[in-house]
């Protein structure tokens, strides 16, 4: 029996840290984790090494979104795509001002 609540209360955690990452990622609720979850008696916390790694990719999240990680990102970027990539964006800056102008 007290083999059974355990495992019963391990699965609850697992669930509680699937219904974090199902609000934060904005994914569909699921029902079978919230029954696990009222089946442990809805006093479930996640475990404290799950928690750390979600702690940790939320941080790795942050440092790719920021200014710091997009510019770490153009770093490793070869330059070629880089100038390819300005070359585009002009020449459909330029075509979009001129269809707009007729003087041009």
């Amino acid at each position: 029996m007290e083999r059974d609540a355990e495992f019963a209360h391990k699965k609850a955690e697992r669930a509680t840290l699937r219904v974090h990452l199902r609000e934060k990622y904005r994914l569909p609720k699921s029902e079978q984790d919230e029954n696990a979850i009222q089946m442990a008696g809805d006093d479930v916390d996640v475990p404290e090494e799950l928690r750390k790694m979600v702690d940790e990719d939320t941080v790795e999240e942050e440092e790719k979104d920021s200014i710091l990680g997009q510019i770490q990102n153009i770093q490793n970027m070869d330059m070629d795509t880089i100038k390819e990539k300005a070359q585009a964006t002009f020449s459909e800056m330029k075509e979009a001002a001129e269809q707009k102008c007729t003087v041009m």
